[in-house]
């Protein structure tokens, strides 16, 4: 056997462990949850590869977690019979946190309150290190499947970990937790009784624990210890829906998606006729505090008569469904189906569109029973919904309609939905107006909406980064098209024709702005403008100031090609008069120059864009305001 290997864990592991060994939590209790959850995986994960590899699991099918306390010991044991770790493995998955997003998510859970921090730890997957909420002392002694010696793995939370090899006779995993003090809770019988029951009963393997009873009185009575089931091992998903509770559903949900937060909504169905399968789902109330920072995936517990298959098939939900969570038993497939067979299979493909279609109606349902609910739940996911206009043709319209926005004419706290907006158009009104930028104050009094609003046209305000996809992919919506207000010229009116100034008399101001403001397609009399001097738009198959800005963020900006810039000004503005007098009178004079860069870059600041040359614009206003005491 080797000696002893001391590691250090990777700095954010550290600093993960450092918080919750310092720190008091109101529901450590959580602690064997997780335990509990990763025992049962790795029964799950040796069921599975045994379908294909019988010898790795032949010497002991008799799936079972087994906790043991030590109360002389101060220790509590949790053991599974599972698939178990090699050394390399437990170095990998017991020294760092595999996951995107640490950092932030270490950041998260210092800043947050006590209370918050066993559901940040069970939602962003480190429940084992959960462990040190109530011990001071950890170690696992593991032997993989297949593997002939095994592996001790021992860390005080402290900084480091040692690794070494050993001799284990039995395949599978046992964490020994050296409790703390004030941990005495946990070595009694009954506190682990009710944890087992109040998160774990739905877990398809038996959690047993060694329970005694004595047979017989006087000198002929005699204890008799064995082990008790203490789990009820009740698929929930294979239960009639009517025998299954709210309280029922808040657990069951709360041991797959690691949210303390109740479902907003769960669906509940049996599939029969050609095609065979149940499913239980599970739409949640709020945004998981790790939706935001792993790499997006979809995907639902699979399983095939009751054996579990994989945790996540990306294959049975869509990416814009992502958000759902729960369980899919289908009777159809094959047990040793592989990811890649999954990808190609017609009864995945068909199993996949009945989910889909069940959980946009529940979604139809809720956003016209529970208005109210459904904003609360679309202002977590609505971002991620609004992905499958672009990625879902067959649902593009059934998505569109469930998709929510705010507009010019949504009083404070209200939205709209696309069929709403419809609803409300003037008859004479062609198209669904929008604009897209950061702030939604700052688009809502942008200089482009003056004419629509005179006119009593609304306008949808977005600021999503997604809304750009959004726009472009859907186009159109029942016939009637998506158009930016700041892109592209606006309708003709007579109005327009009757007020515009004589373009002819502004020609010469027009040439001189053009040749002078670096980067300006155009200059033109403005048909949306009615208070405002100037404002700036883009060209009609030019990309939006928005998604420019975007793409710049995300360090694409150079796959865009250049934006066309169109500076339209308001010719009855007494600033643009008092501007072409001067021009008229003497195109040299540097005053000229100087209104002619204020007028663009007062246009960039109010379409929501950042002036390239701040100093400079400074400078023209100091020579103005300097020219103007002469």
């Amino acid at each position: 056997m080797t000696k002893p290997q001391t590691m250090e864990f990777k700095t954010e592991l550290e600093q993960l462990l450092d918080i919750i060994v310092h720190s008091l939590y109101s529901e450590r209790e959580i602690f064997l949850r997780e335990l509990i959850s990763n025992a049962s995986d790795a029964i799950d994960k040796l069921r599975f590869e045994a379908i294909s590899e019988p010898s790795l699991a032949s010497d002991d099918t008799d799936w079972k977690i087994e906790l043991r306390v030590d109360k002389e010991a101060r220790t509590l044991s949790i053991i599974d019979n599972g698939i178990g770790m090699s050394a390399s493995t437990i170095v990998d998955q017991l020294g760092t946190i595999a996951r995107s997003g640490t950092k932030e998510f270490v950041e998260a859970l210092r800043s947050s309150d006590a209370s918050e921090r066993p559901e940040l730890i069970g939602q962003f997957g480190v429940g084992f290190y959960s462990s040190f909420m109530v011990s001071d002392d950890v170690t696992v002694l593991s032997r993989q499947a297949g593997h002939e010696s095994g592996v001790k793995w021992h860390s005080q939370g402290k900084g480091e970990f040692t690794v070494e090899e050993i001799d284990r006779d039995a395949r599978g995993t046992e964490v020994i937790l050296h409790l703390r003090e004030d941990a005495d809770e946990f070595l009694e019988d009954f506190r682990i009784h009710s944890i087992v029951r109040k998160y774990s009963d739905f877990i398809e393997h038996p959690v047993q624990m060694e329970a005694s009873r004595t047979e017989g009185e006087g000198d002929d009575a005699k204890t008799i210890t064995e082990l008790e089931t203490l789990n009820s091992r009740k698929a929930l998903w294979l239960r009639p829906t009517d025998e299954v509770s709210d309280s029922d559903h808040e657990e069951f949900y709360r041991q797959i998606s690691h949210d303390f937060n109740p479902p907003a909504r769960n669906i509940h169905f049996v599939a029969e006729g050609t095609l065979e399968y149940r499913a239980l789902l599970y739409l949640p109330s709020q945004k998981p505090m790790d939706f935001m920072w792993t790499e997006p995936k979809a995907g639902l517990q699979l399983y095939i008569q009751r054996v579990f298959i994989m945790d996540r098939c990306e294959d049975l939900m869509p990416l814009y469904l992502r958000f759902v969570k729960g369980v899919v038993d289908s009777s159809d497939l094959p047990l040793n189906v592989s990811r890649e067979m999954l990808q190609k299979n017609r009864v995945v493909s068909q199993i996949r569109k009945g989910l889909v279609n069940k959980v946009l109606r529940e979604l139809e349902e809720m956003k016209k029973d529970e208005r109210e609910s459904y904003e609360e739940f679309f202002t977590a996911f609505g971002s991620t919904l609004k992905e499958g206009v672009t990625q879902d043709h067959e649902n593009r319209d059934r998505v569109a309609k469930l998709l929510l926005f705010r507009s010019t004419k949504c009083n404070e706290g209200e939205s709209i939905d696309l069929e709403g907006y419809l609803a409300r158009m003037p008859e004479d009104q062609d198209q669904i107006w929008y604009i897209s930028g950061e702030r939604e104050d700052l688009i809502a009094r942008s200089p482009a909406l003056e004419a629509l609003r005179e006119k009593g046209e609304e306008v949808l305000l977005l600021t999503d980064p997604v809304d750009e996809f959004l726009v472009s992919a859907l186009g159109e919506f029942e016939g009637k098209q998506m158009k930016a207000a700041d892109r592209g010229e606006p309708q003709e009116s007579d109005e327009d024709e009757d007020t515009a100034a004589d373009a002819g008399e502004f020609e010469g101001l027009f040439t001189f702005l053009k040749t002078s403001v670096e980067g300006l397609k155009d200059v033109r009399i403005s048909k949306r403008l009615r208070s405002s001097a100037a404002v700036l738009v883009a060209g009609e198959h030019s990309v939006s100031a928005q998604l420019e800005r975007i793409m710049k963020q995300m360090g694409r900006g150079d796959e865009l090609p250049p934006r066309e810039r169109v500076l339209e000004l308001n010719t009855d503005h007494a600033a643009i008069q008092a501007l072409q007098k001067l021009h008229a009178a003497d195109p040299a004079d540097p005053r000229v120059e100087d209104i002619a860069h204020l007028l663009y870059d007062q246009a960039v600041i109010a379409e929501g864009s950042a002036v390239e040359d701040p100093a400079a614009m400074a400078a023209r206003m100091n020579r103005l305001i300097e020219g103007a005491s002469d």
